[in-house]
């Protein structure tokens, strides 16, 4: 019985020791620090080297263009003035968009002085011409210079008087053609000088475009070249050069008969003017916006890369191609150059591949 009872309690005592031990582990590790998790360092790719962008050696059709600023104009319009100063104008017939016939009077100055000193100097004259049929009668009997003399004094006073009439005249102004009144500047009763434009009459049934260009801009440019014409709102339209316009070296102060110092009145003379291939779209008038692009050069199947393709060093010029067989370097020759395309006369063919900076 001894025996059975020390087994039984040895067994119990053991199982205690076990139990205690692992409480002893657990309650040790739950009084440890909990550690830092383990920092996660990022993968660090290697650098790579950029590669240079590469382009196709191309053909196409090159085009230098020389573009101007412009608007249409009417092949035939006049700015018309007049030519008495220091006159009111007394009447006034027209106004801005009126249609007027060849010969209709636009307007008129108040000349009332002139024609009353015109009757006087006539009655006077008159007197003239008596005493000078007088002194006909008596020719065989007059000294031959006194009456020579006698014969100018009369002419000249016969030619005072066409002289005030046709002073007289130009107080009427009258349209030169059929046309219409796309400008007018005066009023009736304005104190006119001599020259100063008073409107401009312009035949709008014939339309053309047309930019004022100075003597650098023209040059290379010649009567017959291509013209691109983009008309605003109204699209595209191809055409030619139809004339040069005379170039003046006037400031454009005066230079039209001294008009107080006013600018130069614009004539169809002074522009460059295209003749389009097709007739122009509804809604363009006269004085529509317009640019005009001369083809001063066109190439059909030019070789063509980037600029950014060409390489230069000193005089010499080349590009890096490349190939099957890597990178390397060709001379080439330069023809036509524009924004986007250099054209390459001589060391590349199209298909072959060259290296951008």
């Amino acid at each position: 019985m001894f025996t059975k009872w020390l087994t039984g309690n040895s067994f119990k005592a053991a199982a205690v020791v076990v139990i205690g031990a692992s409480l002893l582990v657990s309650s040790g590790c739950s009084l440890l620090p909990n550690e830092d998790p383990e920092e996660v360092l990022p993968e660090i790719a290697p650098p790579q080297i950029s590669k240079k962008p590469e382009y196709e050696v191309t053909t196409t059709t090159l085009e230098t263009k020389k573009t101007e600023i412009g608007k249409m104009i009417a092949t035939q319009e006049e700015t018309l003035y007049f030519t008495l100063d220091g006159k009111r104008l007394k009447d006034l017939n027209v106004k801005i968009g009126q249609k007027v016939t060849a010969g209709q009077v636009i307007g008129s100055l108040d000349v009332d002085d002139m024609r009353k000193q015109l009757r006087s100097d006539k009655l006077n004259f008159s007197k003239d011409e008596l005493q000078m049929k007088d002194t006909l009668r008596k020719k065989d009997e007059m000294d031959p210079i006194e009456f020579e003399l006698a014969k100018i004094a009369f002419e000249e006073k016969r030619q005072a008087l066409a002289d005030a009439e046709g002073e007289i005249a130009k107080a009427e102004l009258t349209a030169p053609f059929t046309g219409t009144v796309v400008s007018l500047n005066v009023s009736k009763g304005d104190a006119i000088k001599a020259y100063d434009p008073i409107c401009i009459i312009a035949d709008t049934s014939k339309l053309t475009a047309a930019a004022i260009m100075t003597q650098d801009e023209l040059e290379g440019v010649a009567v017959g070249m291509p013209v691109v014409v983009d008309i605003n709102n109204a699209g595209e339209l191809t055409g030619k050069v139809s004339q040069l316009p005379v170039v003046s070296t006037d400031d454009g102060n005066g230079g039209n008969g001294g008009n107080g110092g006013g600018q130069k009145p614009e004539r169809p003379e002074d522009f460059l003017t295209v003749t389009l291939d097709k007739p122009l779209p509804k809604g363009v008038t006269r004085g529509t916006p317009l640019s005009i692009s001369i083809i001063m050069d066109r190439k059909e199947n030019a070789i063509v890369i980037p600029p950014s393709a060409l390489r230069s060093i000193g005089s010499r010029t080349y590009v890096q191609i490349v190939d099957a067989d890597g990178k390397r370097e060709v001379d080439v020759e330069v023809g036509q150059q524009t924004a986007t395309e250099v054209e390459i006369l001589k060391g590349l063919t199209p298909g072959q591949k060259v290296v951008g900076r």
